[in-house]
């Protein structure tokens, strides 16, 4: 027997490699450069020629084969002459010898078009962020017909809550199989992208690049913390540079021990390095941060001082200079209003986590106005409450002094 050897990204391998009809959902969601349209279009083809199908390939708005699904069809079938061999490539269809056939439909011209198509096997949803609610539910009535009928939405997530996040993030189906995948996650990435994905990164917003390139949704940055105030960039630590201040938050339960080590030059706040994780045992977490942001140790690090017995044992088990973060009425606040007073804060592209925070650190929104509340939401500030234990010396000064009456 001839077999064939099929390239994905090692994320993606686990949703194609359930046998076909064992699950009637396949999702995977990111954003640019993550492949997964590529490998839909791939994994479709195989099918395909595994067996005769009517393959639906829909999305919102399709006004001509252009925007359609064929060209990601057409190319990944390129990658492979048994593929280009098995199917007929026109100009606007899309067959295999052994009967298999993809259909090309818009949703919100077509959907009665799509009601009366019969016997459909496989349907691709791409672009499924912007398909509505009313879409879904006539679509879904119509392609689940057959006995072993799948259905794959493809997306970039851009609304918290939208139809498409909310029928498979939000509450996927039991049957089935959902994942996330960016950039990072195709070792396939083309460098001409990456250094577009660069490019981007230095020009673009931290909240529209995270939504176009790490799958996140584009949230208010009205309601961030940090927006407007900090940027991602390569850096190297001057030797005119105050620093290096070091702190760090105990994680309890499910939330993440974080530690980071920042600078300060001029009116600019530098993150260079961070370390930490979920699941961290006190004792190891010495070993934990010194691996991650070298020469931890040596320096002072300032800790949640909630937690004295955690700091007494994180300063026996490799971190010796570890001591308390002076804490008082109003300290997250204050520190909140410190960090925003650097005319920037510099993040290090390898910051992950405390990248992440600052896009997503908020205020708490009126579920009925919409008004932004005075009010810190308790989540995603990990990393960002151990900068603020790094830097929590000068903030009780900078609290008290004249200039800060106006903040």
């Amino acid at each position: 027997m001839t077999t064939a050897t099929i390239q994905l990204p090692p994320k993606l391998v686990p949703m194609f490699a359930a046998p076909r009809g064992s699950v009637q959902y396949r999702a995977p969601h990111g954003g640019r450069g993550s492949a997964k349209s590529f490998s839909c279009a791939l994994m479709a083809a195989v099918f395909g020629y595994a067996e005769p199908l009517r393959i639906l390939c829909t999305r919102e708005f399709q006004a001509s084969i252009k925007e359609s699904f064929h060209a990601e069809l057409k190319a990944a079938i390129a990658t492979y002459p048994w593929l280009e061999d098995h199917y007929d490539v026109g100009v606007d269809y899309l067959r295999g010898r052994n009967g298999t056939e993809f259909i090309f439909r818009g949703l919100r011209q077509g959907i009665n078009s799509i009601k009366s198509l019969a016997k459909i096997d496989l349907t691709i949803v791409e672009e499924a962020e912007d398909v509505p609610e009313a879409a879904w539910i006539a679509l879904e009535a119509t392609v689940f017909r057959q006995p072993k009928s799948e259905l794959w939405p493809i997306w970039n997530p851009r609304l918290d809550g939208s139809p498409v996040d909310m029928r498979f993030r939000k509450d996927p189906p039991a049957n089935a199989i959902v994942t996330e995948i960016n950039w990072m996650d195709n070792p396939f990435f083309p460098s001409g992208l990456d250094t577009l994905r660069r490019r981007e990164q230095a020009r673009l917003d931290p909240a529209t690049y995270a939504h176009v390139w790490d799958g996140a949704y584009l949230v208010n940055s009205d309601a961030q913390v940090m927006s407007g105030k900090w940027r991602i960039a390569e850096f190297d630590p001057k030797d005119d540079w105050d620093g290096p201040y070091q702190g760090g938050d105990f994680g309890y339960a499910q939330d993440p021990t974080a530690a980071v080590r920042c600078y300060i030059h001029g009116d600019t706040l530098y993150v260079s390095h961070e370390a930490g994780g979920r699941a961290i045992e006190l004792d190891a977490i010495g070993d934990r941060v010194n691996e991650e942001i070298p020469g931890f140790a040596d320096y002072v690090s300032r800790w949640d001082s909630a937690s004295p017995g955690s700091i007494s044992i994180v300063s026996r088990s490799g971190v010796p200079k570890a001591e308390g973060a002076p804490k008082w009425q109003g300290s997250v606040d204050d520190g909140i209003r410190f960090l925003r007073s650097f005319r920037e804060i510099v993040v290090h592209p390898r910051c992950t986590n405390t990248i992440r925070e600052m896009r997503l650190y908020s205020y708490k929104v009126d579920r009925l106005t919409g008004d932004i509340l005075p009010v810190l939401v308790d989540a995603n500030n990990h990393w960002i409450d151990a900068l603020r234990y790094a830097v929590s010396p000068m903030i009780k000064g900078f609290v008290y002094t004249p200039a800060y009456s106006n903040l």
